[in-house]
């Protein structure tokens, strides 16, 4: 869902731009759309991102730790995401109920801003899920300390 929403950013964008150069009349508002849409692509592909254990990891201090060592360290990481996410997720529903509340909407297209914010917390949540999920394998030793496409790569 992600991709797809930038994708369609992308091709809203060229499109907009192709308009403003060919006959001087761009879309409407493509600004606040590609703000709000790039937003909702980044939260809707944080969980896959999360289940690939496809964040950067700056594992120059751990080459040498052992195995149980790395993982206890990646499960620690694991739940500080959970932290993080569910802060994020929360602090957006917040935002949302405050802005609906306040009637704010966007300059051009006058669309109420509360439904940009509400869309993020879905995935913020859903990514602290799994991160969670990760966390609990990683301590029981149900998960390897690698990702599998970090283990192909060493």
């Amino acid at each position: 869902m992600g991709a797809a929403v930038a994708l369609l950013v992308g091709f809203m964008t060229t499109t907009s731009v192709v308009m403003r150069a060919l006959f001087n009349t761009p879309i409407p508002g493509d600004v606040e759309l590609t703000q709000v849409g790039i937003a909702l692509a980044i939260s809707l592909c944080l969980p896959v991102c999360q289940l690939r254990r496809a964040n950067i990891l700056v594992d120059f201090f751990t080459q040498r730790c052992s195995g149980r060592a790395r993982q206890f360290l990646d499960g620690v990481g694991c739940w500080m995401l959970v932290l993080m996410y569910v802060l994020l997720a929360w602090r957006t529903g917040v935002g949302a109920v405050s802005v609906r509340q306040a009637g704010e909407t966007t300059m051009i297209l006058s669309v109420p801003m509360w439904w940009a914010y509400a869309s993020l917390a879905p995935g913020l949540a859903l990514a602290a899920l799994i991160a969670l999920t990760q966390g609990w394998r990683l301590f029981s030793g149900a998960e390897p300390a690698e990702a599998p496409e970090q283990a192909a790569f060493r």
